[in-house]
C-alpha cells in the first residue's frame, strides 16, 4: 500500500507497482547514478530508481558494462538509496556476480539490500541456471527484475548492440521466458530492443509489469537512462532514445560564461565576496605590519 510522503506524492512498493498493470496505469522508471540526481527523481512522477550496470558506459567510461565490479556498483547504489525517500531502488547484478554460483549470486544480492540500500536487484537472461538463481534469490526474499531481449551483458555473444528477437522462433522465445522469469518469482521483466509485436505478446502473456525500453509502447512502462533524455550523451542518440533537455549544451554554455568572467574578473563580484569588519581589518593589518618587520 501507498503512504504519502512529505512532497505529496504517494510512497511506491513492489505491491503498488503490480497494482498499476492491473489499472492499466504505465509505469515510469529511470536511471541515477548519485545523490543529487536520486533526490530530483524522488522528488518527481517517477516510480522506480534502476541503479543501472550502464553507469559503466555513462559514468566510468567503459565501452560496455562488462568492467563493472559489485564493488563499483554498491559505491553508486549507496548513493542513490541515501537520497531515496519514496521510491524503490533496484541495482543491476553486474556480469559475473550471479553467472558463477547460486550461492555466490545470494551473497552479491545481499550486499545490494543489506550494504547499498536497494530494495531489490535486476538480473539479465532466463537460461535454466538463471531461473534456478532467480528462485533463489526471491525465496530469500529478495525482489527482482527480470530482464529479456538485448540483455548488454552478452554484448560479446549478440555481436554488438542489435535488435533482438527479429525472427518468429527467437521471437516466441521472448514470450515463453517471460512466462518462465514469472513463475520464478520476478515481479517485473524489462524487454530491451525488440520489435514491438513480440512486446506486446509478452506483456499479455504475464501479469506481472513489463517495462519496455525500445520495445515498443504496448509494454506496462518505460525506462531510460536519464543521461540520454537529459542530453549528456552527446552525439550519439538509440534510435530508441527522446531527448527532454540539452543539458550538455546547457553546461557548456554556463562553463564558458564562468570562463569569461574570470578572465575580466567580473567573477567574484561584491556580493560573492566577504570581507572583515572595520575593526579586524585594522587589527589584521597591525598584525600583519609587524610580521613582515620581524
Amino acid at each position: 500500500m501507498s503512504t504519502q510522503t512529505g512532497n505529496g506524492l504517494g510512497r511506491v512498493t513492489i505491491p503498488s507497482i503490480l497494482k498499476k498493470k492491473s489499472r492499466g496505469e504505465k509505469i515510469v522508471m529511470l536511471t541515477a547514478y548519485d545523490y543529487q540526481t536520486a533526490r530530483i527523481l524522488d522528488d518527481s512522477a517517477v516510480d522506480i530508481i534502476l541503479v543501472g550496470d550502464s553507469l559503466g558506459n555513462v559514468i566510468m567510461g567503459y565501452e560496455n558494462t562488462i568492467p563493472v565490479t559489485v564493488e563499483e556498483s554498491l559505491h553508486y547504489t549507496k548513493a542513490v538509496a541515501r537520497a531515496v525517500k519514496r521510491l524503490p531502488v533496484i541495482t543491476d547484478m553486474p556480469f559475473l556476480s550471479y553467472q558463477v554460483s547460486h550461492d555466490e549470486a545470494l551473497q552479491n544480492a545481499g550486499k545490494f539490500l543489506k550494504e547499498g540500500g536497494a530494495i531489490g536487484v535486476k538480473v539479465e537472461g532466463a537460461s535454466p541456471f538463471r531461473i534456478e538463481t532467480i528462485k533463489r534469490l526471491v525465496d530469500a526474499g529478495i525482489p527482482v527484475m527480470g530482464h529479456l531481449g538485448l540483455t548488454p551483458q552478452s554484448v560479446y555473444k549478440l555481436g554488438g548492440f542489435r535488435t533482438q528477437a527479429r525472427k518468429p522462433f527467437a521471437a516466441v522465445d521472448v514470450v515463453r521466458k517471460s512466462v518462465e522469469l514469472e513463475a520464478a518469482g520476478v515481479f517485473s521483466i524489462v524487454l530491451e530492443n525488440i520489435p514491438s509485436e513480440v512486446a506486446k505478446e509478452a506483456t499479455a502473456a504475464v501479469e506481472i509489469a513489463t517495462i519496455g525500453i525500445g520495445a515498443g509502447p504496448d509494454c506496462d512502462g518505460q525506462v531510460l537512462v536519464i543521461n540520454d533524455i537529459l542530453g549528456f550523451s552527446g552525439d550519439f542518440i538509440p534510435p530508441f532514445v527522446k531527448r527532454y533537455a540539452e543539458m550538455g549544451e546547457v553546461i557548456k554554455d554556463a562553463v564558458s560564461r564562468f570562463s569569461d568572467d574570470v578572465r575580466s574578473v567580473a567573477f567574484p563580484a561584491e556580493e560573492h565576496t566577504t570581507k572583515m569588519s572595520d575593526e579586524n581589518r585594522e587589527k589584521f593589518y597591525e598584525i600583519l605590519s609587524k610580521e613582515k618587520k620581524r
